[in-house]
């Protein structure tokens, strides 16, 4: 929460805006890095194979690797995208152009919110 609150002042502090994006199916795609193993759900096994159990091959939701699959992947695209990573919180993102265009994108859960000097740099994260 304090990030957030850190987001909010800042905002205010700039009379920027403040932005937020849902990420929908976050934790329904296949980012699994590992293989994982289930047993099979009760309501669905396979007569005589009732003891097999089955490998998946994309995420599941409520899965325990499921956010840190989900991190590793939204990471990587900020990394590649040009963003520098707060040292102090592994959640804020900063992305500053040579014009001194800012764009600082706050990460929690499958919720990005983001503030900026540059709306145009919005509809580009966008």
């Amino acid at each position: 929460m304090e990030t957030i609150q850190l987001i909010i002042i800042t905002t205010a502090q700039h009379r920027w805006r403040i932005y937020e994006i849902n990420v929908k199916s976050t934790f329904l795609n296949d980012f699994l890095e590992e293989e994982i193993y289930i047993e099979q759900p009760v309501s669905y096994e396979v007569k005589g194979h009732e003891y097999k159990i089955l490998k998946l091959n994309k995420d599941l939701y409520g899965l325990k690797q499921t956010p840190k699959a989900w991190y590793s992947h939204i990471n990587g695209y900020f990394l590649k995208d040009g963003f520098g990573k707060c040292p102090y919180e592994y959640a804020i993102y900063v992305k500053i152009k040579e014009n001194d265009d800012t764009l600082i994108v706050c990460l929690y859960m499958n919720d990005l919110i983001f503030i900026g000097n540059n709306p145009k740099m919005f509809g580009d994260f966008k």
